[in-house]
């Protein structure tokens, strides 16, 4: 139970490190919840940055998510302790504790978190955005729908209802974050794939 609680917390502080705020620092950009959509993640960076800085911020979130379940799969062996380190991690990209609570939106740091806890979901999941992506031309929707299906392809793929669980609360988590996307979904007004806000 301690080992338990004590990766919990760390995964939390770990996923709380803003890796858009430290990249764009490094490259000396605007800080990106000042600037563009004021969302610290990889497509924000991506506006303010290019390529380089965005490629940098994506991989770091994405290993914000994988990392602290692979330790926890090595040192738990309860499924519940697993599923709650992933969703702490999660939890820390969203809310950091060192940035004053503004965090990203979470898709890289959730499917890095579903890449630890299952491959094959992941592989699904991904599909699933592929295909939402490619007949919608909408990023944000396709993640959406993508993270809806998420606990499902877990469910079937694992079986584990402590995993479920924890998915469903990333996926809630990731539908609150998303909400001003889907304002302007509905408002027929969110940027298409390949074509630039405004």
């Amino acid at each position: 139970m301690i080992m338990t609680i004590l990766l919990i917390i760390a995964a939390y502080l770990f996923g709380s490190i803003s890796s858009a705020v430290l990249v764009c620092k490094a490259f000396r950009l605007p800080d990106p919840r000042q600037e563009g959509s004021g969302n610290p993640g990889a497509t924000n960076v991506l506006r303010l940055g290019g390529k380089l800085p965005a490629a940098l911020t994506l991989g770091f979130d994405w290993l914000k998510g994988m990392l602290p379940v692979l330790v926890a799969l090595a040192l738990l062996d309860g499924l519940w302790g697993i599923g709650l380190v992933g969703l702490a991690a999660f939890l820390g990209h969203l809310y950091p504790v060192f940035f004053g609570f503004q965090g990203g939106k979470g898709v890289a740091t959730g499917l890095g978190v579903l890449l630890g806890w299952s491959p094959v979901a992941l592989l699904l999941t991904g599909a699933t955005w592929l295909l939402v992506a490619a007949a919608s031309r909408y990023s944000s929707l396709a993640a959406l729908i993508a993270f809806v299906l998420a606990p499902v392809w877990i469910a079937v793929v694992t079986g584990s209802a402590a995993l479920t669980t924890c998915m469903f609360v990333i996926t809630a988590f990731s539908w609150w974050r998303h909400r001003s996307n889907l304002k302007r979904l509905a408002a027929g007004e969110e940027p298409k794939i390949g074509r630039r806000k405004g």
